[in-house]
């Protein structure tokens, strides 16, 4: 484990921002993230990481929090929830940040939130973790009401597997998904989801990630004489998996978690084999923002704004900064109630982007309400710090990943009502 980035602006723009409004330099606002860099959620972590640092940066660019830039302090968790846990402390202990935003795996998750977050009373604002312990945990009285996140429960992924399963008319479906909290949080639920909306789960198959091979698994998945495969992996695993189920003869009909809607993968597994394919993720309304967001993304990184947690990791980020420029001080309780004063229905409306961050922090500077609408379209926490939104499907044209269709929140609000859920 290590610190990747301490990352500020020069401070000679620090400089530039009126003095009065300005903390003393030991009481400016220090953002931790524990993002996986190395490990099987590294590759995804790695371009996840750097959406976080877009937002921090255009909060930056607009003035800052409470007139001082914001340093934002990365912990390679190396995609092990042991490490994430230790990071985290390292933050909180060592760095002092006021918050922590990232977590990108739902065993992470779990661990930071349960020993760090709420005993320690430091806003956490998840971009990737679905895991719906977390929100057995807020129902429970365990979180404190520090946990949030930016993207729906495993549920509403559940959810369009199964949508895009029954659209396609698929009778035999073998669901095969990673042996851990993210896996285990999925399966069941697409499983019951899929019956539900008519059709047909001939098995469930659970293996453990890290692994040179698959095959055996997927032998025992085959020997289901499956018609499509719904596959609930992270990249690196998935993209073996998925080489041993075409090796082995495995159906082209094959429907992939969000996880894996990354160029990485398809180059690992060779798009002409993906050709049936499609995927599911999170869906982001349309519109200004979200629009703003994609331009920056592309222009900051050189590539496109296409994979899991890029646009939920820069509403992570923003919020929780907005939030900290509400907040009466940095401590952990008044950013914690912050969080949602920044979305406040009848709010001044504000965006992504420099100039719209800039709206949102000279509104708050006046004392007004704001309503942040991110990258993700407009979203509100729930009592549990959990968000519902859209979701799309994806899938490859000539090679890249394109927008197949979208399955707007109504949809998926009868969805869980057609499943029971």
């Amino acid at each position: 484990m290590k610190t990747l980035h301490r990352w500020t602006v020069p401070a000679a723009l620090a400089l530039t921002l009126a003095s009065g409004q300005a903390f003393a330099q030991g009481n400016c606002a220090k953002l931790g993230g524990v993002i996986a860099q190395t490990g099987a959620q590294g590759a995804i972590g790695k371009v996840i990481a750097e959406s976080g640092r877009l937002a921090v940066d255009h909060i930056n660019k607009a003035g800052g929090v409470k007139g001082c830039q914001v340093e934002f302090v990365i912990r390679d968790d190396t995609s092990q929830p042991s490490v994430g846990l230790d990071a985290a402390r390292f933050l909180v202990d060592v760095q002092k940040v006021h918050a922590i935003v990232g977590l990108v795996g739902s065993g992470t998750a779990l661990s930071v939130v349960n020993s760090v977050s709420a005993p320690n009373k430091v806003p956490t604002v998840a971009c990737c973790a679905v895991t719906p312990a977390l929100t057995r945990m807020a129902e429970e009285g365990r979180t404190g009401g520090y946990f949030f996140r930016t993207i729906p429960t495993a549920r509403a992924t559940a959810l369009a597997h199964a949508k895009v399963v029954t659209d396609r008319g698929y009778k035999k479906t073998v669901i095969m998904y990673i042996n851990n909290d993210f896996g285990n949080g999925v399966a069941p639920d697409a499983k019951v989801a899929i019956e539900k909306m008519g059709g047909k789960v001939v098995g469930t198959l659970g293996y453990a990630e890290n692994q040179p091979s698959y095959r055996s698994d997927v032998t025992k998945a085959l020997a289901m004489e499956p018609d499509s495969l719904v596959l609930v992996g992270l990249s690196a695993d998935g993209t073996v998996l998925l080489r041993d189920w075409f090796a082995l003869g495995g159906t082209r009909n094959v429907v992939l978690h969000n996880t894996m809607r990354s160029m990485d993968v398809i180059k690992g597994v060779g798009a002409r084999f993906l050709d049936k394919a499609v995927g599911i993720d999170n869906g982001q309304a349309s519109g200004p923002s979200v629009d703003v967001f994609n331009k920056d993304f592309q222009a900051a990184t050189g590539r496109p704004a296409v994979g899991p947690g890029l646009h939920t990791m820069y509403d992570a980020a923003a919020i929780t900064l907005l939030a900290m420029q509400a907040a009466p001080s940095l401590e952990g309780p008044a950013i914690r109630d912050a969080m949602r004063a920044v979305q406040d229905p009848a709010g001044v409306e504000v965006g992504t982007g420099v100039d719209g961050l800039r709206k949102g922090l000279e509104a708050l500077k006046a004392g007004q309400k704001i309503r942040y609408v991110g990258a993700t379209g407009a979203f509100r926490f729930d009592k549990n710090g959990d968000v519902n939104g859209p979701m799309l499907v994806w899938k490859l044209d000539k090679g890249e990943i394109v927008t197949d269709s979208l399955i707007p929140l109504a949809d998926m609000q009868a969805l869980a009502q057609k499943a029971g859920f």
